[in-house]
């Protein structure tokens, strides 16, 4: 570990003038009240978080711990949890429509980005995408023509 006099040394060489003594008493200062609380709350969160399966976000832990009778603020149980690194569960899935791999080469573009035709049935693009609904995820796929730009399938 580094000395104190090259730390002081170093910070008075960048204008920063620090005596050993402020260094010393900033090391042997007895942690502030808010990091006392922070240690105790930091308990309680993982407790009531990890007790209710790990589902629990902010604001239940928090409407939780005031249950029991823990008074905190919403912000602190947040700030918290951050540091903890807790999260609650989502309910909206994440949906994966492609897994991309850079171990395959990519297709070369057939139309080398040029979208226009002449005349109608010169040219098709298809493309593939999904629609959330309320009772799933819908995969649609379609068919475009590049002249008259309806889709053809």
């Amino acid at each position: 570990m580094f000395g104190v006099e090259p730390i002081c040394n170093v910070l008075t060489s960048h204008g920063l003038k620090i005596a050993t003594s402020t260094y010393y008493s900033a090391m042997n200062r007895a942690p502030s009240a808010r990091a006392v609380r922070d240690v105790e709350l930091k308990t309680q969160i993982s407790r009531v978080h990890m007790g209710d399966f790990g589902v629990y976000g902010v604001r239940k832990v928090w409407r939780q711990l005031h249950r029991e009778g823990i008074p905190v603020a919403r912000c602190t149980v947040a700030r918290l949890m951050r540091d903890l690194g807790l999260e609650g569960a989502r309910r909206e899935r994440k949906i994966h429509t492609t897994i991309r791999d850079d171990g395959h080469e990519q297709a070369s573009g057939l139309l080398r980005r040029d979208f226009t035709a002449s005349r109608p049935n010169e040219r098709w693009v298809a493309d593939s995408t999904y629609v959330a609904t309320w009772s799933g995820i819908v995969h649609v796929a379609f068919v475009v023509d590049v002249f008259s730009r309806a889709i053809a399938g």
